[in-house]
């Protein structure tokens, strides 16, 4: 909506503000997702969030448009992180430990999106096709300068690095005695050239 003078009334403050509550549902929801798995109550969402029931169903109509929501919402900010972490971490080596760090926690929030989306193979898919597209590329970047450093070897690619993390993620939350970190540490370690 605009004034007598053709500029810009309120609207554009609403709409950062429903983004705003929208990025504050997502973060609450992954919370919860953490904690309880993607079959969560959305009443513990709405509670984490701060908000009524009525606002997430406004957002989301269905269970599997928030955990949709959730996974694009986190892959996005995984993918955002990377060229940050360049930026300011002393070493190349030392961005890409952090990102990993990002990536492995983001990959708790991914356990049973298959089966939240069991109806919908073709969005499934669609969804992995997104991830792969955002953060391959990011990955790479973070190896490429980490290898140009001299700091790790050469010889795996983003695609190989991030499918062994994503492999040795799988049951991490279900078993308390497996700790995933761990060993993904151990992997990354592993690339070091010294």
């Amino acid at each position: 909506m605009n004034d007598s003078s053709g500029q810009p009334t309120e609207a554009a403050p609403k709409r950062k503000d429903a983004r705003r509550n929208q990025q504050t549902l997502l973060d609450a929801a992954a919370a919860v997702f953490v904690t309880s798995g993607v079959e969560a109550p959305v009443r513990d969402i709405a509670a984490k969030a701060g908000v009524g029931m009525g606002t997430i169903y406004r957002h989301f109509p269905t269970r599997a448009d928030l955990v949709i929501a959730v996974y694009r919402h986190q892959v996005d900010a995984c993918a955002e992180a990377g060229p940050a972490l360049l930026a300011t971490s002393p070493t190349p080596h030392a961005a890409l430990e952090q990102w990993v760090d990002l990536f492995v926690a983001f990959l708790v929030t991914k356990h049973g999106l298959p089966s939240a989306m069991h109806a919908d193979k073709a969005g499934f898919e669609t969804l992995h096709t997104y991830f792969l597209d955002r953060l391959v590329p990011v990955c790479t970047q973070l190896l490429d300068a980490a290898v140009t450093s001299g700091e790790i070897r050469a010889d795996i690619d983003a695609y190989q690095l991030m499918r062994g993390i994503g492999n040795l993620c799988i049951g991490a939350e279900s078993d308390p005695r497996y700790d995933a970190r761990r060993l993904v540490a151990l992997l990354v370690a592993g690339l070091r050239t010294r």
